[in-house]
């Protein structure tokens, strides 16, 4: 049995569940109208459509907000809707989701019909405002549900409970493309078959999203996959060259590490509009003007991540007895917490909330793992905040400045309740296969390895683990020489170079030294040349 025959049997895929999952049916899609309410917003939108009420698409600032944004705007002008606006929430000015005076801003300029995108599940107030206003809304979203839905005239969300649609990780670009497949049973104007051109967009905003790459997911981000090779949007062509990607050779780790940071810079330092615009233009001079200053805004995010990361450490530092970290800044940019949660959580293996103070009040991310859900702790202190809400594993809160301390306090407390142990080997990577040796892990593996594309949530590129491989060479790079590129060898003599970027001290191994190694195989072209070489996870001190 071949190296990659054991992989695919390792998770679960062997005989036909093998071939549909290395080729994905895109013709075997749930049907739309089994989500909730959908019937009810196709109808309103039909209407909407026959009498040309003015229509705002009110969208989200992260990447799939804007994706789910663009191909609404795309699919209504091919099904003949001549009065559409898109309004993107500022993170600075309304903040996240709908808000009354966007509402009332929107219901001035004349709008009938509003359709959230990756919002709007819990906007309760704001959609009997809108009501009030004589203002219908659609939501289209994917995020937590209350047990009672806004009165909208519909709540297209896969977490509703109560429907007999069979997946529910949908993203919210996700979502907003099944609502366009339900119209396309009753309106004309975007033919079967043509609605795959949006699979550019799906894919883009599902892979960023982190959204477990299964079922539905999985199958619209492979198509999508190749849609975006091709794509006829100057302004995703634009990106690519800006990013330094190249079409054939594009995968879900290009969306998710060169495209997606890109166009999230926007909203996280500026306004998201800026990336909006980018994928609505039509020449390629505005596509590419448009994606410099994406490129110029994730430059200044970088920098300015770096400056919060210094200064979150060494406050972090301050709170090492603590099972959750609660850390905040005045200077701190809200916009970028999140992205900086994450590198905390990396490096003390803690759930981490970081917040900015903003004089009275504070607004932050939280990231988290394993069992401890972020979202579940802020609803434990629902007394001390403003307002939070989102995902187990990724939240927003906003609370008094003053109650920082009692936060702090009471999501430690919410963490000893729940009893959990083990949680850091949660973070440990697990891999597929143990093999004997680097016989097997060749251009023709990874060859093999990229059929399982897209990686991503619930399907994450496989691992290898060897054991007992001495240490030939250590070869330490970057600034602070943080970076390790170990060449070892194996027991028959057979050698590859490994390589880990912002490697933990255990990773240095000296030469000369006996270690087990967890790997990713990667192909390294340089000059010409090209190599078998090995992405770093995991080293484990022979005893």
């Amino acid at each position: 049995m071949s190296l990659f025959e054991q992989i695919l049997i390792a998770r679960g895929l062997s005989g036909s569940a093998a071939s549909e999952f290395l080729s994905p049916d895109y013709n075997k899609q749930h049907d739309p109208f089994l989500l909730p309410d959908m019937d009810k917003a196709v109808e309103r939108l039909v209407k909407a459509r026959k009498s040309q009420d003015k229509i705002t698409i009110y969208g989200d600032y992260d990447i799939d907000g804007l994706t789910a944004t663009t191909v609404l705007l795309d699919a209504f002008k091919s099904f003949g809707f001549n009065d559409v606006e898109a309004f993107i929430p500022n993170r600075f000015v309304e903040g996240y989701g709908l808000t009354v005076d966007a509402v009332e801003t929107i219901a001035a300029q004349g709008t009938k019909l509003i359709v959230t995108v990756d919002c709007g599940s819990l906007s309760h107030k704001e959609i009997e405002r809108a009501n009030e206003l004589g203002v219908d809304v659609i939501v289209t979203d994917h995020h937590n549900v209350s047990d009672v839905q806004p009165a909208a005239i519909a709540v297209i969300n896969p977490k509703r409970t109560d429907h007999a649609y069979p997946f529910i990780d949908l993203a919210g670009v996700g979502v907003a493309f099944k609502l366009v497949r339900a119209l396309q049973t009753k309106l004309d104007g975007l033919t079967e078959g043509n609605e795959k051109w949006l699979l550019d967009l799906v894919a883009l905003g599902t892979v960023c999203d982190v959204v477990t790459l299964k079922d539905e997911n999985r199958t619209n981000v492979f198509w999508g996959l190749q849609v975006l090779k091709k794509t006829r949007r100057p302004g995703l062509r634009a990106l690519m060259a800006v990013a330094k990607v190249e079409p054939d050779t594009l995968n879900s780790r290009s969306l998710g590490f060169a495209l997606g940071p890109r166009m999230n810079a926007s909203g996280r330092l500026d306004t998201a509009r800026h990336a909006l615009d980018m994928l609505l233009a039509r020449d390629n001079i505005t596509a590419y003007e448009r994606a410099e200053q994406l490129d110029t805004l994730n430059i200044a995010r970088r920098s300015d991540q770096a400056a919060i990361l210094k200064e979150a450490i060494i406050q972090a530092d301050q709170y090492s007895d603590d099972a959750v970290l609660v850390v905040s800044g005045a200077s701190w940019n809200h916009g970028i917490v999140g992205i900086v949660a994450a590198k905390l959580l990396e490096k003390y293996q803690k759930p981490t909330y970081v917040l900015q103070e903003m004089g009275e009040h504070a607004k932050g991310s939280a990231r988290s793992y394993g069992d401890f859900s972020a979202v579940q702790a802020i609803r434990a202190a629902d007394d001390l905040i403003i307002k939070g809400g989102g995902h187990k594993l990724a939240a927003g809160v906003t609370m008094p400045t003053a109650n920082i301390q009692a936060f702090r306090v009471r999501v430690n407390e919410f963490y000893k309740s729940q009893n959990l142990t083990n949680q850091t080997a949660l973070l440990l990577p697990k891999a597929d296969v143990t093999i004997d040796d680097f016989a097997e892990v060749t251009e023709s593996l990874i060859d093999q390895l990229a059929s399982l594309e897209p990686f991503g949530s619930g399907n994450p590129e496989p691992i290898l683990r060897l054991e007992n491989v001495v240490v030939v060479d250590q070869r330490r790079m970057g600034d602070d020489r943080q970076h390790v590129k170990l060449d070892v060898k194996d027991k028959r003599g057979l050698r590859i170079q490994a390589l880990a970027f912002s490697a933990p001290d255990y990773f240095f191994a000296e030469p000369g030294e006996q270690i087990t190694i967890l790997f990713q195989p990667t192909l390294n072209e340089w000059q010409g040349r090209r190599s078998v070489e090995g992405r770093l996870l995991h080293v484990i001190r022979d005893l």
